[in-house]
């Protein structure tokens, strides 16, 4: 049995602090992850609705016709990548406005800082 280390109490090299952010920058952060979250929790449960719940209605679904073919054998054969890539699409798109968002967020609030921080005249 290893014994335990001893934390020093007189770190050399402690951990930065991170910098002030205001309420806005911070409420930001808040709806960018809070939409992140939700997208992905959206995203997720479509992707496993079309990998277990349709297979498991199979043969309920087998007169069901699409392109040509059965509804569960064509799910299987394209039909389910085609939606993985659609999915994985709609989600670049949305975080890229999110993104966008949370960046003009950034931008307004160092304009902000630099403003009040310029001189007076």
């Amino acid at each position: 049995m290893a014994a335990p280390h001893p934390t020093p109490q007189n770190n050399p090299n402690p951990l930065p602090e991170p910098p002030a952010v205001s309420e806005a920058m911070a409420l930001a952060h808040r709806r960018y992850w809070r939409f992140n979250v939700a997208l992905i929790a959206v995203l997720m449960s479509l992707g496993f609705a079309v990998s277990f719940i349709v297979p498991l209605f199979a043969r309920a679904l087998d007169g069901v016709r699409f392109a040509g073919f059965s509804l569960p054998f064509y799910i299987g054969a394209q039909g389910a990548i085609l939606i993985y890539i659609g999915l994985v699409v709609v989600y670049i798109v949305l975080m890229q406005r999110a993104d966008r968002e949370l960046q003009a967020a950034r931008e307004a609030e160092t304009a902000i800082r630099d403003a009040s921080q310029a001189p007076q005249r």
